[in-house]
């Protein structure tokens, strides 16, 4: 029996029985996937100007642009949310390198599609690997990070996203010219097939789950190993019987979501993950197009974004410490505050190099600040239900992702001029942190499952 003060938490006992090691190393598997993850789905942006311009083989229209834009986070909206509920089923391990195969498979199909449509439709299939790793890679780095870090640690894993954005943007400015837009994807194949080999040497699998599905010692030897503390499942009479089997209990962690004690937040994780998700997207699609329509050289309009991503980069981590000390509600809805501040300037005629420190801002609190609700959101829910808590939430949120590419677009071609782009997107950011601050407080009010 667990003593009174803690009874969901089993510490490892023996942690010299086996040989140790580094939670950072599962944390930084986690974050070159999500660097692979972010270059996939940034490189498209950064190829947009090439599709509109006649220069390559096809010329699309903005609103065409806006749409196949969406496909791949249609593909994610899916992938997340039946990805990240069977994650909690079937093991985090498997989950992980099933996808990253998938999406590299994927993205080769991509580099050699014929049509634009097939193009689309290969974006797509590529979403659906992109969307189910991200509640996965958030899941197990909850759980091997320290309990006190576990925002920054988690903001510091997901900068990966905008490292995966940067290198996106440098490989365009060298490759587009000289090899052709269809190369920048071929480098995110080779980014894959380095890493799965990789991944599967060394990721281990989720002690949690290990734990939930009765292999107890296997559990106890991974938490030895990884020096871990086990958040110890619900009580067998909260669980499903044997005979309900995987199914019954997937639904019921699902149905858990919506229980009195967590729907609030669950509703209001869902609107700011959307807005969040639409900020990133569409900013991330469309950014190099509206500086080019501003004036600015295609390498110059890509170093926006290269900056809007290397403020990310920058800031999150800084912002994840400070969540892990004053809470994540009043960072989250102060920084999606200040990005829209940071937008709404970006309208006026301002020095270069304002304009190069607002977008960089404008990174940390759009990127950063849909990193941040992530870990809030794996926090809020206990470690049984987590990765259903996030794959609907990064699912739902993924409506936001897919509206970001067609509303960017929309807005280009309004002919409302180009002060309208970033009123457009202030506006989502103002929503985002009225989500925040609406969030219930007192987390330990839901450390069990109900």
């Amino acid at each position: 029996m667990q003593p009174s003060h803690s009874p969901h938490v089993h510490s490892a006992s023996s942690p010299h029985e086996t040989p140790t090691r580094s939670r950072s190393l599962v944390v930084a598997l986690c974050c070159a996937t999500i660097i692979i993850d972010g270059y996939d789905l940034i490189v498209y942006g950064t190829v947009v100007p090439t599709l509109l311009d006649g220069s390559a083989e096809w010329t699309l229209s903005k609103a065409e642009s806006g749409r196949i834009g969406s496909y791949a986070l249609v593909g994610m909206l899916f992938g997340a949310m039946v990805i990240g509920t069977i994650t909690d089923l079937i093991g985090r391990r498997r989950i992980m390198l099933g996808c990253i195969a998938w999406f590299t498979a994927a993205m080769a199909l991509v580099a050699v599609a014929p049509t634009p449509e097939l193009f689309g439709f290969a974006r797509f299939v590529a979403g659906l690997g992109l969307g189910g790793v991200v509640p996965t890679a958030i899941a197990l780095t909850i759980e091997y990070a320290h309990p006190r870090h576990r925002s920054r640690t988690n903001a510091l894993m997901f900068c990966g996203y905008s490292v995966g954005g940067i290198a996106a943007a440098l490989t365009a400015i060298v490759v587009i010219p000289e090899l052709g837009w269809r190369a920048v994807f071929w480098v995110g194949v080779g980014l894959g097939v380095l890493l799965l080999p990789i991944a599967w040497r060394m990721l281990p699998e989720s002690a949690s789950y290990l734990l939930a599905r009765g292999r107890t010692d296997e559990a106890r030897e991974l938490a030895d190993r990884y020096r871990l503390t086990l958040e110890e499942p619900e009580p067998a009479s909260e669980q499903p019987t044997p005979a309900s089997g995987r199914k019954s209990h997937g639904l019921s962690t699902l149905k858990a979501l919506f229980v009195p004690r967590f729907l609030s937040g669950t509703l209001l994780f869902w609107l700011g993950t959307g807005v969040g998700l639409l900020l990133v997207y569409g900013l991330n699609t469309w950014l190099a197009q509206i500086m080019r329509e501003a004036g600015y050289p295609l390498g110059s309009a890509l170093a926006f974004l290269l900056v809007l991503n290397l403020g990310a980069i920058v800031g999150t981590p800084l912002l994840g410490a400070l969540a892990d000390r004053v809470g994540s509600k009043p960072v989250t809805a102060g920084m999606f505050l200040v990005a829209a501040v940071c937008i709404f300037l970006l309208s006026f005629e301002l020095p270069g190099v304002l304009l190069f420190v607002l977008v960089g801002v404008a990174g940390a609190c759009t990127i950063g600040t849909t990193i941040l609700v992530n870990a809030y959101t794996a926090n809020f829910y206990p470690a049984h239900m987590r990765a259903t808590g996030l794959g609907w939430a990064l699912g739902v949120g993924r409506l936001g992702a897919i509206l970001g590419p067609i509303y960017g677009a929309y807005i280009l071609a309004s002919g409302w001029g180009l002060d309208a782009n970033f009123y457009a997107f202030a506006a989502p950011a103002l929503v985002g942190a009225v989500a925040m601050a609406l969030m219930p407080s007192g987390r330990k009010k839901a450390e069990a499952a109900p």
